[in-house]
């Protein structure tokens, strides 16, 4: 317990210490956690290999998926297919060739077990790494797509080759109706754990409680998943799309407040306490007493198999990779991009996780285990070190002014909702001037306020003249007064009118080809605060 919440206080003071350095906080995390394993006498962390995935992955998976939206999954359908799905069966087909013909006493399985644990980048680790340093946001989509994704493929590969491994085997043939049904059957049961949460949030009025209970959904989602023998991070994936911003009303609007500070926590510790296990787990992986030295050559050339296939793949194959981005919206990379996109292909809490969930039967296990960890080295510490330097010698960074434009796209769209709905009400009940001219103020400033103006982010109105004592007698003043907290009410109740026809068209926009989540859910924050102000 001692070391959990030691390696939790140190990822809160490493993220400071990250942004200072300009490096990601989950590699300084890891490393220390790594340096820990090696010191004697330092206790050590037991967690059943087994439930490393369903304790950690879980809620990284749906934090991050609520960044996201189907509409996007959608749009980058063709890269997400050549990169979670083609490239991780390559990368599979390559470390398996490569294990078998170097690694001692690998058999066929096991080197296909390497292969599928070693595949796929972690969603965590790329975002975490790849987030701060102010990437376009088309790259980092697809970063989040890919490893969100990824996993799935890999998964089923490991499954099979384990089967074998255990010698509980099926026909080879029978991998791809495998995938169908857990790809399927996963998304089926997070939809349904989703509704049913969705269902019982209804029934919870208390704001604490509701996100409280947000964190039952990605656990329940990959349990139930687990049971059916079906893909759970599919599953925690759909879940959380489906508790993306999608619905308006006073609830949703504290839920979206409250539950993003809340979920923001949660992901940073669980994020530093998943870096901080990988670093812990190197004693378990020196305790398999494998020989360190014969094992770093054919470390060496997998580490270098893992990165030269997707160095390959996205600049050798860089023109069929962007003319089938180029068919989607919101894309079309360069090659330096591509180049920062193979550089960001890290391994993670999956891997290290499926390497020690291997069998115990499984052949020259200690070596397999060797090598996992030098390919999360090559892939996280190496990358995340150096990443930094890459992106600014390339100069890749973030078209600011095209992310602002896409802002002002969404504040425009929700701008014109709400003056539409100031007509609308105006129309319907013929507001006095009195009223309808404060609001169209107010409108302006909020337009102002949606497109980064924080100078009109102030007071809203008042609600009048403070009460004079010496004239609180007078009839004719109390009657004044009471015009004006009418005249007030009136106001305040238009307004709340307003924000929520803004807030529909935001969430409405999100959903729409094109729109960057990102700067939808940037829009919908501010509406947000705006309306809680009026709460």
């Amino acid at each position: 317990m001692a070391l959990v919440l030691g390696m939790m206080l140190a990822t809160v003071l490493l993220v400071g210490v990250g942004e200072r350095i300009n490096r990601p906080y989950p590699v300084l995390v890891l490393l220390i956690g790594a340096a820990l394993a090696l010191i004697p006498g330092v206790p050590r962390l037991h967690i059943d290999p087994n439930l490393i995935l369903p304790l950690f992955l879980p809620p990284l998976i749906y934090a991050a998926a609520q960044r996201i939206s189907w509409r996007l999954l959608w749009d980058r359908r063709r890269s997400v297919v050549m990169l979670a799905g083609v490239l991780v069966l390559v990368t599979i087909a390559a470390v398996t060739a490569t294990a078998k013909a170097i690694v001692p006493g690998v058999t066929g399985a096991a080197a296909v077990a390497l292969g599928a644990l070693a595949s796929p980048p972690d969603p965590v680790a790329a975002e975490s790494v790849a987030g701060p340093l102010g990437l376009p946001r088309r790259l980092l989509t697809t970063l989040q797509a890919e490893g969100l994704c990824n996993d799935a493929t890999a998964l089923v590969v490991y499954g099979l080759a384990v089967q074998f491994i255990t010698g509980d085997r099926y026909p080879v043939w029978e991998a791809v109706p495998r995938f169908a049904y857990e790809a399927a059957a996963g998304v089926a049961a997070g939809l349904a754990v989703a509704w049913l949460l969705r269902k019982l949030l209804a029934m919870v009025a208390e704001t604490t409680a509701r996100s409280g209970l947000t964190l039952i959904v990605p656990f329940a989602c990959y349990l139930l998943a687990s049971g059916i023998h079906a893909s759970g991070v599919l599953a925690v994936l759909a879940a959380g799309l489906f508790f993306a911003p999608r619905a308006d009303d006073e609830g949703e609007v504290a839920d979206r407040l409250s539950g993003g500070a809340f979920w923001d926590t949660i992901e940073l510790l669980i994020t530093g306490a998943a870096f901080a296990l990988i670093g812990l787990e190197l004693r378990d992986v020196l305790d398999t007493h494998v020989d360190v030295v014969p094992t770093i050559g054919p470390a060496a050339v997998i580490c270098g198999v893992v990165i030269a296939v997707r160095f390959a793949w996205l600049m050798a194959g860089g023109p069929l990779v962007r003319r089938i981005a180029s068919q989607e919206r919101s894309s079309g990379r360069n090659w330096r991009e591509d180049l920062v996109l193979a550089w960001c292909g890290m391994r993670g809490l999956a891997t290290i996780a499926l390497a020690l969930a291997l069998p115990s039967s499984t052949p020259a296990r200690g070596t397999l285990l060797l090598i996992t960890f030098g390919i999360i080295l090559a892939t996280l510490v190496l990358p995340g070190l150096t990443l930094p330097w890459l992106v600014n010698g390339l100069g890749v960074k973030a078209d600011r002014d095209a992310e602002e434009a896409a802002v002002h796209a969404v504040a425009k769209r929700a701008a014109k909702a709400s003056l539409a709905r100031l007509r609308e009400l105006d129309a319907l009940d013929d507001l006095p001037a009195e009223v309808s001219e404060p609001l169209r103020r107010r409108q302006q400033r909020m337009v102002l306020m949606l497109s980064g103006d924080a100078a009109a982010v102030g007071p809203s109105g008042s609600s009048g003249s403070p009460a004079d004592p010496e004239r609180a007698a007078d009839p004719d003043y109390r009657a004044k007064l009471a015009e004006r907290a009418k005249q007030h009410k009136q106001i305040e109740t238009v307004f709340a009118e307003m924000l929520a026809a803004a807030r529909q068209e935001v969430l409405r926009a999100r959903t729409e080809p094109g729109t960057d989540p990102a700067a939808a859910d940037n829009v919908l924050r501010q509406l947000d605060l705006r309306s809680a102000h009026l709460l």
